[in-house]
């Protein structure tokens, strides 16, 4: 795909719309999308890569309350001629046809490769990607196993929320100051990941969420770059591409100067 002078083309995850209360998820949505309302006149395509709602389950004939304001941009997006791409994410993976049928938005469960101008990228939430983590590898197994999902989904929505938010409450408490630094080139299980994939196919652009910390990495003399997009928590940051050359962003200054750039 070619991208047309003057458009734009971004990528954003991370938003866990519904954490850690209603109040502040909901002056995060609000945020959201503003930003997607100020991008919609040069946006050609827009990724969300993953982790959109801390919690997502798609019952047959039941929609999760709440997120009417960044579902309803979504559909306007859409609507407009704007194409959105969504990457499920460790926390909204259990989607099935909700966001095709009612949005027109495709949706992702694997990383996929996309070339724009030439450039070659590859795309994912980036969970269960590289060593270790072999824990998280087993439960994402049987939260995707069809059974174990119907099983599920027959529990009353107030319980199997609950539920739900409890085990995201639990998975912050043991991950957070993990993410919250940057760990090194021989310790980030994505960058180890690409360079894995980079071994077999070259890629200029490895984009990844999941991490909650907003990295920008050349990797090696490979002149590919490994960029995790942060989150729309803390650092509220998102990447760019304008047809010639790749950016990590921020949309404040403040948190501009907490990007990991090496």
């Amino acid at each position: 795909m070619e991208i047309p002078p003057g458009k734009k083309i971004y990528f954003l995850s991370d938003f866990h719309l519904g954490a850690p209360d209603h109040a502040a998820s909901l002056g995060r949505e609000r945020r959201i999308v503003g930003f997607l309302e100020a991008i919609r006149a040069d946006a050609a395509v827009i990724f969300i890569v993953g982790d959109l709602f801390d919690f997502w389950y798609e019952y047959r004939t039941v929609v999760p309350k709440g997120y009417t304001r960044i579902l309803g941009k979504l559909a306007e997006l859409t609507d407009g001629g704007i194409p959105v791409h969504f990457f499920t994410g460790n926390h909204d993976m259990w989607m099935t046809g909700y966001f095709e049928r009612e949005l027109q938005i495709p949706v992702y469960h694997e990383p996929r490769t996309f070339e724009f101008n030439g450039k070659k990228f590859y795309i994912g939430h980036g969970d269960g990607l590289g060593p270790g983590d072999h824990g998280y590898k087993m439960l994402k197994k049987v939260f995707r196993n069809r059974a174990c999902r119907w099983l599920f989904g027959i529990l009353p929505p107030a319980v199997g929320v609950g539920l739900a938010g409890w085990l995201s409450r639990r998975s912050r408490a043991v991950t957070g100051q993990i993410d919250e630094r940057f760990l090194g080139e021989e310790k980030e299980w994505l960058i180890i990941y690409s360079k894995e994939v980079l071994q077999k196919e070259h890629f200029d652009y490895f984009i990844f969420g999941h991490r909650h910390l907003p990295i920008d990495f050349r990797l090696g003399n490979s002149g590919s770059r490994y960029i995790n997009l942060g989150d729309w928590i803390r650092y509220f940051t998102y990447a760019v591409f304008d047809g010639g050359e790749l950016s990590l962003l921020a949309e404040t200054p403040e948190t501009a100067e907490k990007i990991i750039r090496r």
